[in-house]
């Protein structure tokens, strides 16, 4: 019998094709070997389960009950202590030199401290992009230590600044609510971080509001401290002794030769 060809036995004994499977497609078929076409259930490790949407009467009504909060709080305490013109007249012009630079100097300290706050806020925006994405990354523990810090702050700073404008402009009403409303804005702006953490990024309006009027808060009363302690020579409508003080100038003026 005739030997077969080595070229038949090379065909017989060669291993048949394998069939061509489908190449995963995606980002995901190359990381963890998902198949998109294929028909075994998903896993649930796979899942991304999004939170539910949070109704409308949390994520505006929540901003909306935060706004009336600070009005109320602020009519609140005018009811309870309302305005009188019988009050301590005290003139920081007449303290000794060493409490008016004391007073002078932490009033400049304060601000120079409120200045580097708002400079942390604007680096914390341009690192994270928004007031809700830094929020979002702080943790329960922080967000308390950072509500605590700022309160002690916000109160030790607006008293030690707010009980000597308001003594020095005790005649006018308009003057009283700098402080109260200033300190009221502090306030209402560490609750509405926890508004922009745990409710609604819609809590950002509030913060900026407070934030905006508390800093101008600040401002009023620290441009009329020091213009009273540092430049006393400059008189303004709004001090109590500006008729004394113009009078006693012009009669300078008339004795000149």
């Amino acid at each position: 019998m005739a030997l077969a060809s080595p070229v038949l036995f090379a065909a017989a004994e060669a291993p048949a094709p394998a069939i061509a499977q489908p190449a995963a497609t995606g980002a995901d078929a190359q990381k963890d070997g998902f198949d998109f076409f294929s028909d075994k259930p998903v896993a649930a490790a796979e899942v991304v389960v999004l939170p539910p949407e949070k109704p409308a009467w949390q994520t505006v009504g929540g901003p909306i009950a935060l706004a009336a909060f600070f009005f109320a709080l602020n009519l609140i305490i005018w009811r309870l202590v309302p305005f009188s013109s019988h009050s301590i007249d005290i003139n920081l012009r007449n303290f000794p030199p060493a409490a008016k630079r004391g007073i002078a100097m932490a009033v400049v300290i304060f601000g120079i401290a409120f200045a580097f706050g708002a400079s942390e806020i604007s680096y914390q925006l341009n690192l994270h992009g928004s007031a809700s994405a830094y929020f979002e990354q702080m943790s329960l523990g922080k967000l308390i230590a950072f509500s605590h810090a700022h309160l002690f702050g916000f109160t030790t700073s607006f008293f030690i600044v707010g009980i000597p404008f308001s003594l020095q402009f005790n005649q006018l009403k308009v003057y009283q609510w700098v402080f109260p409303v200033g300190l009221a804005a502090s306030l209402t702006d560490v609750i509405s971080w926890w508004g922009i953490k745990f409710v609604s990024a819609n809590f950002e309006w509030m913060s900026l509001f407070c934030g905006l009027l508390f800093t101008i808060s600040y401002g009023w009363m620290l441009i009329g401290l020091l213009r009273v302690l540092l430049f006393p020579e400059v008189i303004w409508g709004s001090d109590k002794d500006k008729d004394e003080r113009l009078a006693q100038r012009r009669a300078q003026q008339i004795d000149k030769p």
